[in-house]
């Protein structure tokens, strides 16, 4: 589904949840080199100090992809608290020499733990250099217009995009995936993608929107 349906809409930035097994030692679900022939984007993960261990994909289920002409300039992986394991994958990127934050993450279905790996995220942030921050994945957050761990409360700055529903699959009415950005203009374009394909292969509808990634030009999520 992701080679013959996500690559279609030829991303910049693709970011994957559960992407890898549910227990230790979290075994990769994908074949990420495939993804990156038929995207033409590059793994985050590959080395293997980027990953979970070395039989996963990614951290916890999320996996990370970008386009070559992001510049790496660093990347981390966040332990959320909470007893069922999440976590955050974190690349700080530089594109045209524009600086940009891209957080990837899967959050609690509870919203007193979302609140908590949100500050998580806030604490850590706010030890980084300013930059403008993209947070993308699956958030379980079913409120249209964003609950307390959204808040700038927990996060430390404002957060912004649309809502779309994309759970369940079939007939989605809770928009519990999201793409976000904390500068004043937000995502647009923002859809959730639907095809036999992608009933058969998720739960989810992806989410594509289009980020002002620098001043120049636009980049595809």
């Amino acid at each position: 589904m992701i080679a013959n349906e996500i690559a279609a809409t030829r991303p910049d930035i693709l970011a994957l949840q559960e992407a890898d097994g549910e227990q230790p030692p979290y075994d990769g679900l994908i074949d990420p080199h495939r993804i990156e022939a038929a995207t033409g984007l590059d793994w985050l993960h590959r080395p293997t100090d980027a990953r979970w261990g070395a039989q996963s994909h990614g951290f916890l289920g999320t996996v990370l992809y970008l386009h070559p002409a992001f510049e790496v300039r660093t990347r981390a992986l966040i332990d959320l608290p909470g007893h069922y394991p999440r976590g955050a994958v974190v690349a700080e990127v530089r594109r045209n020499g524009h600086d940009l934050r891209i957080i990837a993450t899967h959050l609690s279905l509870l919203q007193g733990l979302r609140a908590v790996q949100m500050r998580t995220l806030g604490q850590y942030i706010a030890r980084r250099p300013k930059m403008r921050t993209l947070l993308l994945g699956d958030l379980n957050e079913w409120r249209p217009w964003g609950g307390l761990a959204l808040s700038r409360r927990f996060f430390g700055s404002t957060l912004r995009g649309g809502a779309v529903a994309s759970f369940p699959v079939r007939r989605p009415v809770l928009p519990l995936d999201r793409i976000l950005t904390d500068d004043a203009t937000g995502p647009t374009g923002l859809a959730a993608l639907d095809s036999p394909a992608i009933r058969a292969a998720s739960d989810h509808r992806p989410l594509v929107a289009r980020i002002c990634a620098v001043p120049s030009g636009h980049s595809r999520v």
